[in-house]
C-alpha cells in the first residue's frame, strides 16, 4: 500500500514552459504511466518513450518579461522545471513613489511565496532570496534538477510596481531516438513499461505558455502496478511470517520437554515391580515347589474365594477383562495365593511375584506360595 498509494501514487505536476521531464519508475512495481491533461490549452505537452535513458544534450534558451503592479501583501509567482546544468538570470526594475522595496525569491518546489514567508528554513529549498528596490540582476545555476519557482512580493502596505526580465539556459532530453510519442490532445496518453527492459518516458511541454489563467499546463501522472510483484511480495512475506511462528513454536516445544527430562529420567531408574514376562525365565514351568518346607500352612482352613473345582475355557477368559490376569493381561486367572487366598493373576505373573518376596496385589499380604487352579 504504501508503494501503491504513496511512491507511486498519483501526481499532479504544474509545467512551465521547456520543461522537460524524465520518468523512470521500478518495472518491478510499475507497468505502464498514464497521462492526462487537466485544462484546455491552446498547445498540449508530448509524451516520449525510450529504450534507454535519452541524453541530456539539448540546449536552449528562454525569455520572458512581466510587468506588473503588486497591491500591498500580495505576490506573483512563476514554475519552471529545470534540469541539471540549467541557468535562470532575473533581472528588475521596482518603481515606487515611496521608495518600497520587494522580495524577491528563487527557490525548489511549487509551494509558492506563502508558504516560504511562514518558514523560510523549512524545507531547505531556496536558493536565491533577496530584497530588491531600484534595478539589478540576480542569477543563479541549477544543480538539480527539479521544479523551481520564481516569486516576487509586496510586503509593504502600498502598492508596488515592478518590471521583471526573466531569461534563461535550459538543458533538455534529447527526443530523437523515441519508439513513442502521444500527444496529450487526445486527453490521455499511455505507455508500458518492460518488466526486464530500461525503457523510460519523457514528459515535455511546448516552449511558449498555454493561455490558461495560470500560465502553466496541469498534468495528471498515475503509475499502473505489476500486481504479480504485489502477489508474489504479500505471499513471500506470508510465509516469512509464517516460518517465524513455527520456529519460535518449535523453540517453546523443545524448552517444555527439556524442563520435562529431570521428570521422565528419574522414572526411568525406578526399577518395576516385576520384569517382562518373556525375559523371566526362571519361573517358566514353576510351580514355586522351592520355597521353604517351614511355612507350612492347613489349605483346608483357607476361606478360598477363587473358584475351584471347574476349568474355565479360554474363550470364556477372553470374553471377560474380569476373568484375565490383573499383571499382564493376557492370561486367564489360573491360579491363588497363600495364605490370603485371592484369585488375581495368572500361575507365571503370581510365582515371579512370589519368588521376589512380594505381596498380594488386593490385599497387600506377604505371599508364601502360589497354587495352581485345574479343572476336575
Amino acid at each position: 500500500m504504501t508503494l501503491i498509494l504513496g511512491v507511486y501514487g498519483p501526481s499532479n505536476l504544474q509545467l512551465g514552459p521547456n520543461s522537460s521531464i524524465l520518468i523512470k519508475p521500478n518495472p518491478l512495481f510499475v507497468e505502464n504511466i498514464k497521462v492526462e491533461e487537466m485544462d484546455d490549452a491552446n498547445t498540449r505537452p508530448m509524451v516520449y518513450g525510450f529504450y534507454e535513458n535519452p541524453s541530456l544534450d539539448v540546449l536552449t534558451t528562454f525569455s520572458e518579461a512581466y510587468k506588473t503592479s503588486l497591491p500591498a501583501n500580495t505576490n506573483k509567482q512563476w514554475i519552471y522545471y529545470l534540469n541539471q546544468g540549467s541557468q535562470i538570470n532575473i533581472s528588475y526594475s521596482v518603481n515606487s513613489s515611496s521608495s518600497h522595496s520587494l522580495v524577491l525569491i528563487i527557490a525548489q518546489g511549487s509551494e509558492g511565496l506563502a508558504q516560504w514567508l511562514e518558514d523560510p528554513s523549512y524545507p531547505n529549498t531556496t536558493l536565491s532570496w533577496n530584497v530588491i528596490h531600484g534595478n539589478g540582476t540576480i542569477s543563479q545555476d541549477i544543480g538539480k534538477s527539479s521544479s523551481y519557482y520564481v516569486a516576487v512580493g509586496n510586503l509593504n502596505s502600498g502598492v508596488v510596481q515592478v518590471r521583471l526580465d526573466i531569461k534563461g539556459r535550459a538543458l533538455l532530453y534529447n527526443t530523437t531516438g523515441a519508439y513513442y510519442e502521444c500527444n496529450l490532445r487526445r486527453k490521455q496518453c499511455s505507455m508500458r513499461f518492460f518488466l526486464a527492459g530500461r525503457n523510460a518516458a519523457l514528459l515535455t511541454s511546448p516552449p511558449q505558455r498555454p493561455g490558461t489563467a495560470t500560465g502553466m499546463w496541469s498534468v495528471k501522472l498515475s503509475y499502473g502496478p505489476r500486481w504479480i510483484t504485489y502477489l508474489l511480495g504479500v505471499g513471500g512475506m506470508s510465509f516469512l511470517i509464517w516460518l517465524v511462528f513455527w520456529y519460535l513454536n518449535n523453540m517453546q516445544s523443545t524448552h517444555q520437554e527439556g524442563t520435562r527430562d529431570p521428570v521422565g529420567s528419574m522414572e526411568s531408574q525406578q526399577t518395576p515391580l516385576l520384569s517382562r514376562k518373556d525375559d523371566d525365565l526362571t519361573s517358566w514351568g514353576s510351580s514355586y515347589d522351592g520355597l521353604s518346607q517351614d511355612d507350612e500352612y492347613n489349605e483346608d482352613g483357607l476361606d478360598l474365594t477363587a473358584p475351584q473345582g471347574k476349568q474355565v475355557k479360554d474363550g470364556e477368559y477372553n470374553s471377560n477383562i474380569r476373568r484375565l490376569c490383573a499383571i499382564c493381561f493376557d492370561a486367564p486367572r489360573d491360579c491363588f495365593f497363600l495364605p490370603c487366598g485371592h484369585y488375581a493373576s495368572c500361575f507365571e505373573c503370581g510365582t515371579r511375584i512370589a519368588e521376589a518376596a512380594g505381596t498380594c496385589p488386593i490385599c497387600r499380604r506377604p505371599m508364601k506360595k502360589v497354587r495352581k487352579i485345574y479343572s476336575v
